[in-house]
């Protein structure tokens, strides 16, 4: 279940970057389960991690190799998590960067490992390495969308996007995959997600790019509050189009950042929107914070409650669950007589209750769409933030009740 059209868009090629898939048997006889990721020598790459303590083998790893060598190669596998597995972890993703290095003649820590699945079971290395021959000789600029299904576990459907602009007289291309269902509350990073771009972009500057991108997608998304173990985001840049984008003016430079930014929201939505049995896409707007921090807070603690997300998907305009998770969001001296709580546009709660003009037909009709809004003014000061959720139904509890069945 997920909400709206499934819609794979076209997938621009990134020169430099190529992707290969295949199947590994790792949990699902046939089905696409390894991806193989190579960057033309001299590329970049950033990341941001999942802040998990408990992060997996793999995390581990790619966090040591990406400081100590040019990375040449990414490898992606799903159907087990490879966390929770303490040092025989480490040594079966080492084991993996190891036959990845053989296959390719670089060294092992030019691979960076990322693993996606069940918690706390041993990686089936010997799988994993008999299927990497396969993976690396299906590598091509334009395997995006088998590699898109190849890193899915309880998704429905694939997350891509693609753009491309004009900076300095030359076409710049950007495009990205994700993966990301449940377990989602990134506090990175979220889930798994790979973007590619021909720009030259330097490492630090590519550090900041992702930081930020991240910080206005994945970090303003949540379907269960919970944080993977496995969480990455990473950012490549290959420089083929060389067009050097921290030699850009100002305005081009913006361009470019917003372009990423609005790729990387675009797979955050989707992630929502494919969130484990979602059947709404939720947009919380908390406006007229003192801080970002206390409108994020707000937005979390709506946007979380289990009471609230319950109403959603029976489409209940049970709008005093709103102002309960409002009052308990934490925050100090809150004056609730100066709050106004909206569904899209149609006002429901002022001066510490139901506002005057509310009726619950007009509630109902917005809870009844696919796709609403809760909008909250705090009225206490001008930031503002946005986090985006879904419902909480039946499937939730099925699809993670079932997880290892």
């Amino acid at each position: 279940m997920a909400v709206g059209e499934e819609r794979f868009p076209d997938m621009k090629p990134v020169p430099g970057f190529k992707l290969g898939t295949t199947s590994a048997g790792i949990k699902t006889l046939g089905r696409k389960d390894l991806v193989i990721m190579e960057i033309v020598e001299g590329g970049t790459i950033a990341g941001v991690f999942t802040q998990n303590a408990f992060c997996a083998a793999p995390v581990q790893l790619t966090k040591a190799y990406i400081m100590t060598a040019e990375s040449r190669y990414l490898v992606t596998n799903t159907g087990n998590a490879n966390a929770g597995t303490g040092e025989s972890g480490r040594q079966d993703a080492k084991a993996v960067c190891q036959a990845v290095a053989e296959l390719t003649g670089v060294s092992t820590e030019a691979v960076l490992p990322f693993s996606t699945g069940v918690i706390g079971e041993p990686l089936p290395v010997e799988k994993i390495i008999t299927a990497l021959p396969a993976a690396y000789s299906d590598l091509s600029e334009s395997g995006w969308a088998d590699a898109a299904a190849g890193i899915l576990t309880t998704d429905t459907r694939p997350k891509s996007a693609s753009v491309q602009l004009e900076l300095a007289g030359k076409t710049i291309t950007i495009t990205g995959i994700a993966k990301g269902s449940g377990m989602i509350k990134p506090n990175m990073a979220t889930m798994l997600s790979y973007v590619a771009t021909d720009a030259v972009i330097a490492s630090d500057l590519l550090e900041s790019l992702v930081s930020s991108a991240v910080d206005v997608s994945f970090n303003r998304i949540t379907v269960d509050g919970d944080t993977s173990t496995n969480d990455c985001a990473m950012l490549i840049a290959t420089g083929a189009s060389g067009v050097n984008i921290g030699e850009l003016s100002d305005v081009d430079q913006d361009c470019f950042e917003v372009s990423l930014q609005e790729l990387f929201i675009s797979l955050a939505h989707q992630i929502i929107k494919d969130g484990e049995g979602s059947t709404k896409f939720v947009a919380v707007e908390v406006t007229g914070g003192m801080d970002s921090s206390e409108c994020l807070a707000v937005a979390y603690t709506v946007a979380e409650s289990p009471l609230v997300k319950t109403a959603l998907f029976a489409s209940d305009p049970n709008w005093g669950r709103i102002l309960a998770a409002i009052g308990r969001a934490g925050l100090p001296n809150l004056d609730v007589e100066v709050i106004q709580v909206y569904l899209d546009e149609v006002l429901i709660a002022e001066k510490g209750g139901r506002a005057e003009s509310y009726l619950e037909s007009a509630g109902q009709a917005v809870m009844d769409k696919e796709k609403l809004s809760i909008r909250i003014h705090l009225n206490r000061g001008d930031s503002q933030e946005t986090v985006w959720t879904t419902d909480l139904s039946h499937d939730y509890i099925k699809i993670n009740a079932e997880y290892r069945t």
